[in-house]
């Protein structure tokens, strides 16, 4: 099973060789190929063969190209990765509507459940017991509203009352990168199971590639938004990022288990796609912290 996440942050060469990957830089190092899950490249410098990209194709490995500001800005995406993606896209393209909206109302009351859950834990119980309060609205026309109100409140208690998302700081910056590094683990899990990240069970935006992984991603957040508050960034530079790139090795209960968050992504991915495919919501399985 692939599990770790490789990242080359200088000028380097990757090559493909006898199953493992080969960073010639200064120094050669090579990593097995299946151990891999998913490969950061920082540096734009870096080149890449093509017989190493269709080792990452062929290995379902997620590769996320960031710009010169190291920022995530690209991914490797496969045309198809399951023997019978047709048959699985033409499935996608027929799920019904009543069974997404029970789906992403599943979906939004875990991510509210787990943002009020960690709100106690920070000590905000009376936004905590708000963010509850919302939970018994359970109607799916009110889900996009309870999930927005939610978050208004939510972060506002976690960062201070005139916080925003929108606001370019090192906070908002944390949270994005990680959201990013969630979202590429997504996708991978998406599409080796032969489904297509652009049909959504909530978001359709047009100009989103990913809207179906935007949906699975929600409750996974929150993750994100534990290792940001405890880093408190005043700055986010590499050593922030760096603290972000474990959060995929972190562990979690799921199904009974004790898993990384990568494998708990692939659980809970499928489990999703079986739900709706099976039109029972029952089959969802959620993390718990651990």
């Amino acid at each position: 099973m692939s599990w770790r996440t490789v990242v080359v942050s200088s000028q380097a060469k990757l090559d493909c060789k006898m199953g493992y990957m080969v960073v010639r830089a200064l120094e050669t190092k090579r990593v097995l190929l299946d151990e891999i899950a998913i490969v950061i490249i920082e540096n734009p410098a870096v080149s890449i063969t093509g017989c190493l990209i269709e080792a990452f194709i062929s290995k379902k490995i997620k590769v996320i190209f960031c710009d010169s500001q190291r920022n995530p800005m690209a991914e490797l995406a496969a045309y198809c990765g399951s023997h019978d993606s047709s048959a699985k896209i033409r499935t996608q393209a027929a799920w019904k509507q009543n069974i997404k909206d029970s789906v992403w109302r599943e979906i939004v009351s875990e991510k509210i459940r787990l943002q009020a859950d960690f709100l106690s834990d920070t000590a905000h119980e009376k936004e905590a017991e708000l963010l509850r309060s919302y939970l018994s609205q359970s109607a799916s026309s009110d889900v996009v509203n309870r999930e927005g109100h939610a978050a208004k409140v939510y972060f506002n208690a976690l960062f201070g009352r005139g916080f925003t998302r929108s606001a370019e700081n090192a906070i908002n910056a944390a949270l994005n990168y990680g959201y990013s590094l969630i979202l590429s683990a997504f996708n991978r899990e998406i599409t080796a199971n032969g489904y297509l990240t652009q049909l959504g069970i909530f978001h359709c935006s047009m100009f989103n590639h990913f809207n179906l992984g935007s949906d699975l991603m929600e409750p996974y957040r929150i993750i994100v938004d534990r290792l940001v508050y405890e880093m408190v960034p005043n700055k986010f530079s590499k050593e922030e990022k760096q603290s972000l790139w474990l959060l995929l090795d972190l562990h979690v209960h799921i199904d009974g288990t004790k898993q990384t968050v990568l494998n708990a992504i692939k659980m809970y991915t499928r489990s999703v796609l079986d739900a709706i495919n099976d039109e029972d919501v029952s089959l969802i399985k959620f993390y718990k912290l651990i």
